[in-house]
């Protein structure tokens, strides 16, 4: 009875204590702070994993309206769960209207890293004293009737002058030295389990993309006559070394209209606000095709790249699986897509088609192309 007893209490007294502990324990857990709905907005800090190291100055960045809401939190969570769950930067969102509560509340639920929600000054989303309104709406009207794709929208041409000249000029811009652009709807296939941007710096790359393909002649008919008046009245700002050999067949004289889709692009924010870009873009906005064409930031991206940047400047990521509607890159190789988790289809891989442009990138470089390749083709 004696020996019941004495186990009876001990078993008393070792739940007490195994309470007790578990009650220290959970008290003294720092509570999280909620967030504050001002201006910029972050999510409870959490420390970066060793994967990464040293943190670059450097931002997401989203043009998007209200109403894109739900199609960007599903961008928001690919580039959180591949990325930036193990680095915690920062998202710049720009709108030309204000963004409402629930945007901002959402979008910040969503980021490991700081939000920040700015508006696009008004002269930077609208036409430019120089533009004939009148002549720019003819052009839309003759662009519906042979049903050129946006070709009669006067917010699609805003938004591609703006994302060529612009988007890096906001307030909220100017603390950040890099970027990655994100849109809505867009898809990361596989685990990203590096920093792109350390990266970047460290390989001296200032501009990057994933996919590449023929621009459509209607839009840009007359870009490449205002590219040769910038090169003539501006050779200093054409580097030797450049990619001209992915942008034209004869040295300069046409161009082949191959250029790197730009919706999703990491780069370098102080080129773009070099002296270089601004007196190229200033030259191509005076020549009206934002409205009297309808020239798109891609191609305005691409060939600035390709005469201002050394070719071994710009920088294919074939190691980020990427996918924005019509388009997939996914990485040529069994081995790499397992060792990343991707879930994308090989087959639906875009790099080797007939209206891609990167096999010119591989050739420009001297690569080599990757082993199943063939398989990929048209």
């Amino acid at each position: 009875m004696a020996n019941g007893t004495a186990r009876y209490l001990r078993y008393i007294l070792f739940t007490f204590f195994g309470l007790a502990a578990l009650y220290f324990i959970s008290t003294s857990q720092a509570p999280q702070t909620p967030n504050v709905w001002g201006g910029n907005f972050s999510s409870p800090a959490v420390a970066s994993p060793a994967v990464g190291g040293e943190r670059m100055n450097a931002t997401f960045v989203t043009l998007a309206r209200n109403s894109d809401l739900w199609e960007i939190v599903k961008s928001i969570r690919q580039v959180e769960d591949r990325f930036n769950r193990n680095f915690h930067y920062d998202w710049v969102f720009l709108n030309d209207k204000a963004f409402d509560t629930t945007f901002k509340k959402v979008t910040t639920s969503l980021i490991s890293g700081t939000t920040h929600y700015g508006e696009i000054p008004t002269e930077h989303w609208s036409y430019p004293e120089f533009i004939d309104q009148d002549r720019a709406r003819k052009v839309r009207e003759d662009m519906a009737e042979r049903k050129i794709i946006y070709g009669d929208s006067v917010s699609y041409r805003h938004m591609c002058r703006y994302e060529s000249g612009f988007f890096y000029r906001h307030p909220l811009m100017n603390q950040f030295e890099w970027y990655w652009r994100v849109e809505p709807s867009i898809e990361l296939y596989c685990d990203i389990n590096y920093d792109t941007f350390k990266f970047m710096r460290d390989n001296g790359k200032k501009y990057s993309f994933v996919l590449s393909l023929y621009e459509y002649i209607d839009t840009i008919p007359t870009i490449w006559n205002s590219v040769k008046n910038f090169t003539r009245a501006h050779p200093e700002h054409i580097v030797e070394g450049n990619s001209m050999a992915f942008l034209s067949d004869d040295g300069g004289d046409t161009y082949n209209r191959c250029h790197f889709w730009s919706n999703f692009e990491i780069g370098n924010l102080d080129w773009l606000r070099s002296k270089a870009y601004t007196d190229y873009f200033e030259t191509l906005d005076r020549a009206g095709g934002f409205f009297y064409e309808r020239w798109g930031d891609a191609p305005i991206h691409s060939i600035a790249a390709g005469l201002l940047l050394k070719k071994e400047e710009v920088h294919f990521f074939n190691d980020i699986a990427y996918y924005h509607v019509p388009f997939t890159h996914c990485p040529t190789g069994e081995k790499f897509r397992i060792e990343r988790k991707c879930s994308c289809n090989p087959k639906e891989n875009f790099d080797w088609k007939g209206y891609s442009c990167t096999a010119r990138y591989y050739e420009l470089h001297g690569l080599e192309k990757p082993e199943g390749y063939e398989n990929q083709q048209d």
